[in-house]
C-alpha cells in the first residue's frame, strides 16, 4: 500500500538504499575486526597493563554490538532492496 504524497519531494526520489547497504556492509567488516582484535588484546593483556584487559574486554563487546546492529540493517536493506525490484518489475 503506498502513502500519498504529502511534502514537496520530487516524484522520482529513491532513498538510497544501496548506498545504505554499501556502509553497512563495510561497519559490519571494521567491527567485526575490531572486535576480534580487542578481545586478542584482552587475552593477551596482563594485569598491569594499560588499557587494562576489563577496558578492552568492554570495547569487545560494544563493537561486537555494533557489528550485530550492522548486520540487522544489513538483512534489513537487502530485503527492502529485493522487495523494491520485484514491485519495479510487476509495475506496466
Amino acid at each position: 500500500m503506498k502513502q500519498r504524497r504529502t511534502g514537496t519531494e520530487p516524484v522520482t526520489a529513491q532513498s538510497p538504499l544501496r548506498l545504505r547497504r554499501t556502509l553497512a556492509a563495510g561497519a559490519l567488516v571494521l567491527l567485526v575486526a575490531a572486535t576480534v582484535r580487542l578481545a586478542l588484546a584482552a587475552h593477551a593483556a596482563g594485569p598491569h597493563s594499560s588499557p587494562g584487559p576489563t577496558v578492552l574486554l568492554v570495547l569487545a563487546v560494544v563493537c561486537g554490538v555494533l557489528a550485530l546492529s550492522a548486520l540487522v540493517d544489513l538483512v534489513v536493506l537487502t530485503r527492502r532492496l529485493r522487495r523494491a525490484g520485484t514491485e519495479d518489475k510487476s509495475a506496466p
